[in-house]
């Protein structure tokens, strides 16, 4: 009989925090299916456009975050604390952090550039 897979605890504290740019610091928790990150962005911070197959959910703890949305940014929409966005994969997107923000970002499947280092369009700045 095969054996039950175990649960994991973590504390986002414990994790260590990864720092892309002067404006961008992050931590990760990754599942086999899943992951959840905590991103720190400090007001002012950019994050270019990009897509990934990834679907994400954005959910604002502390901040503001502006996202365009669409090939030429057509759709804006701002997330404040308590709310949270969905973007479906391969949906061209940017951000633009209004205020100092925490937001929690969970990718269904992993984002693989994010756990090997080559997500260079968020290291740039």
């Amino acid at each position: 009989m095969p054996q039950a897979s175990r649960a994991t605890l973590y504390r986002w504290e414990s994790m260590p925090k990864e720092s892309l740019s002067a404006k961008l610091d992050r931590r990760m928790i990754t599942g086999e299916r899943m992951m959840i990150t905590h991103v720190y962005l400090k007001k002012g911070c950019l994050v270019p456009k990009h897509a990934h197959m990834n679907e994400q959910i954005t959910y604002v703890l502390e901040g503001a975050l502006r996202f365009r949305l669409g090939a030429d940014g057509e759709q804006q929409v701002d997330v404040r604390t308590g709310e949270v966005l969905m973007i479906p994969g391969n949906l061209p997107h940017s951000a633009e952090a209004l205020e100092d923000t925490l937001d929690v970002d969970i990718f269904d499947p992993p984002r693989q550039d994010w756990l090997n280092g080559t997500d260079d369009y968020l290291r740039k700045g």
